[in-house]
C-alpha cells in the first residue's frame, strides 16, 4: 500500500487539502493502487478520505502575539509526527500552504528521511512579498517538486532552481454551475429586490478580534443608509457562530448568521445572491472574484506584529489580496492596519452597491481578466497525477537534478 502524508492548517488549507485528497484517491483507483492518505488538517480532509493524525485548522495565526496560544499545541503535534515517522516513514509528503509549520516539517523530513520525496502544493507567496533580503527561499532546500497555482509563482521558483509544475488554481475546480440571482435568493428566502451584503470577516480567531468590529460597524452604517439591506454572515469556522451573534446583537445590525456546517455547501448560492462582500484578505477574495461578487478587502494584525514586520523584518508587499497580486494592480480596495476603520469601509462600499457605477463595472471587468490568468479546470487531478508519478517513479533521492541544494 502506498502511504502519503498531507499536511496543512487553517480553514482554506483544509478545503484545498480535501479537494486534493479526493483527487488522489480517484487517480489511485484509476491506476489500480491501494492508497492511504494520512493528514494534518481538518474535518473536510477527513470526510474526503484521509486519516486525520491531528486537527490543525484552529492553529493558524498571523503575527507574534497572535501565535503564542498555538505554540504548545504545535509542539505536541510535532512530537506525535516524529514518533509516527520513526515507526514507518511515508512514501511521500505533500505540504499545502501553512508556511511556518510546513517549512519546518519539510526541512526536518529532508534532513532525517532524505529518501522521502516532498511536494509543496500551494506554496508560500514568497514571489509576492519582500521579507528581509529579496529572493531568498527555503523551499528549494527540501522540495522535490513545487506544484504552482499561479503563473508568477511558477516563474519565481523555476528561476531559483526548483522543479516546478504549473497546475493552475484549485478554486477553478469548485465553481460548478452558477445559480441565477433569482434562484439563489429564492433558495435563501431573501427579498428579490433589496440588496444583499455578505460579511466574511474570519477564518482565524484573531480575525474575530481585529476585523469583526470594524466590518460590523460598517454594515450598520450601510444598513442605515440603505434601509432593507439584507446582511448574511457565514461562519468561517465551527464555533464562531456565538461570537458572531453576540457582536451583531451588540451593534444592532439586522443580519443572519449562517453556521459553518451549512456555509460550505451554501457558499455558491450565497455568492450568487450577493451584491457586495466585506471580506478579510485571503483565498476568499479569489472565490468572490471568480463568482462575480464585488468586494472590499480588510486586514489588521496587532500593533506589535505590524511594528516588527515593518521596521525589523522589512516586510513589504505591493498588495495583500490575491486578486490584486495576480493582476498586479489595485482592483479591489484594500484597507489595512491604520487605514481600516468603519467610515473607510463605507466609503469604498457604497459605489460598489450601485449596479451601474463605474467602480463596480471596472471591478467586474477586472474579474474577467483575472479568470484568464488562473489556468483551466482539472487542477487537483493534475496535482494528484504529478504527486503519484513522483512517488511511483521511486524518486527517493534528496532532490531532482534541477533543484539546487
Amino acid at each position: 500500500m502506498l502511504r502519503l502524508l498531507v499536511s496543512t492548517g487553517e480553514v482554506s488549507g483544509d478545503l484545498q487539502g480535501a479537494l486534493l485528497v479526493e483527487a488522489l484517491h480517484r487517480e489511485a483507483r484509476r491506476r489500480g493502487l491501494k492508497l492511504q492518505v494520512l493528514a494534518l488538517g481538518g474535518e473536510r480532509m477527513q470526510r474526503a478520505g484521509a486519516e486525520l493524525l491531528a486537527d490543525t485548522t484552529r492553529m493558524g495565526a498571523i503575527g507574534l502575539l497572535e501565535a503564542i496560544p498555538f505554540v504548545l499545541p504545535t509542539l505536541r503535534v510535532q512530537r506525535q509526527l516524529r514518533r509516527w515517522f520513526r515507526r514507518q516513514p511515508p512514501d511521500g509528503v505533500v505540504l499545502i500552504d501553512y508556511m511556518g509549520a510546513n517549512v519546518s516539517l519539510g526541512l526536518r523530513t529532508k534532513r532525517r528521511f532524505p529518501q522521502v520525496p516532498i511536494t509543496y502544493y500551494i506554496a508560500p507567496q514568497e514571489w509576492a512579498f519582500t521579507f528581509g533580503s529579496k529572493g531568498r527561499t527555503n523551499l528549494i532546500r527540501f522540495t522535490n517538486q513545487i506544484l504552482a497555482i499561479f503563473q508568477e509563482e511558477a516563474r519565481y521558483y523555476r528561476c531559483r532552481g526548483a522543479h516546478v509544475i504549473y497546475v493552475g488554481h484549485p478554486l477553478l475546480d469548485t465553481l460548478g454551475t452558477f445559480s441565477t440571482r433569482e434562484e439563489a435568493r429564492r433558495q435563501l428566502g431573501l427579498d428579490q429586490q433589496a440588496p444583499v451584503l455578505l460579511l466574511m470577516p474570519a477564518s482565524r480567531r484573531q480575525e474575530l478580534h481585529f476585523l469583526l468590529p470594524h466590518i460590523v460597524a460598517a454594515a450598520v452604517e450601510l444598513q442605515r443608509r440603505q434601509p432593507g439591506l439584507q446582511v448574511l454572515v457565514p461562519a468561517g469556522l465551527a464555533g464562531f457562530e456565538e461570537r458572531l451573534s453576540q457582536q451583531l446583537r451588540r451593534s444592532g445590525l439586522e443580519a443572519t448568521v449562517i453556521p459553518a456546517a451549512a456555509a460550505d455547501q451554501l457558499k455558491p448560492v450565497l455568492c450568487a445572491a450577493a451584491d457586495l462582500a466585506l471580506a478579510k484578505s485571503g483565498t476568499v477574495n479569489l472565490e468572490l472574484a471568480l463568482r462575480g461578487v464585488p468586494q472590499v478587502v480588510v486586514y489588521r494584525v496587532s500593533w506589535l506584529t505590524a511594528f516588527v514586520a515593518r521596521h525589523l523584518l522589512r516586510f513589504s508587499v505591493p498588495h495583500i489580496s490575491p486578486v490584486n497580486l495576480v493582476l498586479g494592480e489595485r482592483l479591489v480596495p484594500e484597507l489595512l492596519q491604520e487605514a481600516l476603520h468603519p467610515a473607510a469601509i463605507v466609503e469604498q462600499a457604497l459605489p460598489l452597491l450601485r449596479h451601474d457605477s463605474p467602480e463596480r463595472l471596472a471591478m467586474l471587468d477586472g474579474y474577467r481578466r483575472l479568470r484568464s490568468q488562473l489556468g483551466e479546470p482539472g487542477v487537483t487531478d493534475r496535482a494528484a497525477i504529478a504527486i503519484l508519478d513522483q512517488v511511483q517513479a521511486g524518486a527517493r533521492s534528496s532532490c531532482p537534478s534541477a533543484v539546487s541544494l
